[in-house]
């Protein structure tokens, strides 16, 4: 066995991973704070592409640490899977929607919110039609969620010769969809239009195939010799950023692919060693703890959107550049808090495992 690949499968933590979440809160950041939006080049309006990197990241991680357990175990558990899932994602999700929601229906008197609400419980947000303020943005915790309750399973129920077959299928559909070759119906079901996203599934999906084929000793070695050299993410981040500019203003289908293409391998080149020529900065204390909390960061930051504004205008200071770095830092200080003091109570509870969990073995 190669020893590249022998320390790739041993290990349990990809450091720069901190890192590279802090890039991509960075770019959702300024999207919404960026005062030169539809100014200037391209390049600043890419911002929103965040979540898709999110996105590569999330189905990379997920595919990656089902493959470990059932590595080491010969199986994995789908309800302790589910279990993990619960107490990180849905603790701070479920105050940000309980909170908003009692200030619009309640406190603000929009009464005829009420009826979305259970929507965003349920996790069917990017179905919605209309939204309440803040709240729009967990269309992609949604997406995620969708996710999770399928990928494993079918992690567990395809034969092993199936899976790159299928999430390549399932990739092609997405896009082909979002490029406008295939049409799908939407079906109308009350405040909700249940659609296929035009390619929102597809980094995700192409993370999880990236996972599972680095898993495989030979395509470990074909991306190896791809992104395995240490300036490997200098150029496939600035890939990323040379597509962000250069591809056409509706990234709907070929773009999207080469867009999310070119984040997975960003992503494969930062795991693949132990270090490379960006792990100095990608791991350097504030970045890393910034990437840590960037869950709370993406739930809280419209929030402190709002508030920054509100509290420079108090102060009759109306500068936008100044308005960025300090809801930048609001929406650090309020997931720090979250996260310190409120989070890490459901956190601890992941590390204790419960009594008697069944496990699905993947198919051979």
């Amino acid at each position: 066995m190669d020893q590249n690949y022998r320390a790739y499968i041993g290990r349990s933590h990809f450091g720069d991973l901190d890192g590279l979440r802090f890039l991509c809160i960075a770019l959702v950041l300024w999207h919404h704070g960026n005062p030169m939006l539809n100014r200037g080049p391209q390049i600043f309006e890419r911002g929103f592409m965040g979540v898709d990197f999110f996105f590569v990241l999330s189905g990379f991680l997920i595919t990656t640490l089902l493959l470990r357990e059932t590595r080491r175990h010969g199986s994995f558990s789908l309800l302790d899977f589910y279990r993990r899932r619960i107490l990180r994602i849905l603790p701070p999700f479920y105050l940000l929607v309980t909170v908003v929601s009692l200030y619009y229906v309640v406190i603000k008197g929009q009464s005829e919110l009420a009826r979305l609400v259970p929507y965003y419980y349920l996790f069917l947000s990017n179905f919605l039609t209309e939204d309440i303020s803040v709240l729009g943005i967990t269309w992609s915790l949604s997406v995620e969620e969708q996710y999770y309750a399928v990928w494993p399973l079918l992690l567990a129920l395809l034969p092993r010769r199936a899976i790159v077959p299928v999430l390549v299928m399932l990739i092609a559909v997405n896009v082909l969809v979002g490029a406008g070759v295939i049409d799908v119906d939407a079906i109308p079901a009350g405040p909700l239009l249940i659609r296929l996203p035009t390619a929102t599934y597809a980094p995700i999906l192409m993370g999880s195939l990236a996972a599972w084929l680095l898993d495989r000793a030979g395509g470990y070695a074909v991306f190896h010799r791809l992104t395995g050299w240490t300036g490997a993410p200098v150029v496939f981040l600035g890939l990323v950023l040379v597509l962000f500019q250069m591809t056409p203003r509706d990234v709907n289908g070929w773009p999207n692919l080469a867009i999310h293409g070119a984040m997975t391998l960003a992503l494969v080149s930062l795991v693949i060693g132990p270090a490379n020529v960006l792990s100095p900065l990608l791991r350097w204390g504030p970045v890393a703890r910034f990437g840590q909390v960037s869950y709370g960061i993406y739930l809280y930051h419209l929030i402190a959107l709002h508030v920054g504004h509100a509290v420079l205008g108090r102060i009759g200071i109306d500068d936008p550049w100044l308005a960025l770095p300090v809801y930048s830092l609001l929406s650090w200080g309020m997931a720090e808090v979250s996260f310190r003091y409120y989070e890490s109570r459901f956190l601890a509870l992941r590390r204790k495992p419960p009594e008697a969990v069944p496990a699905l073995v993947p198919r051979g």
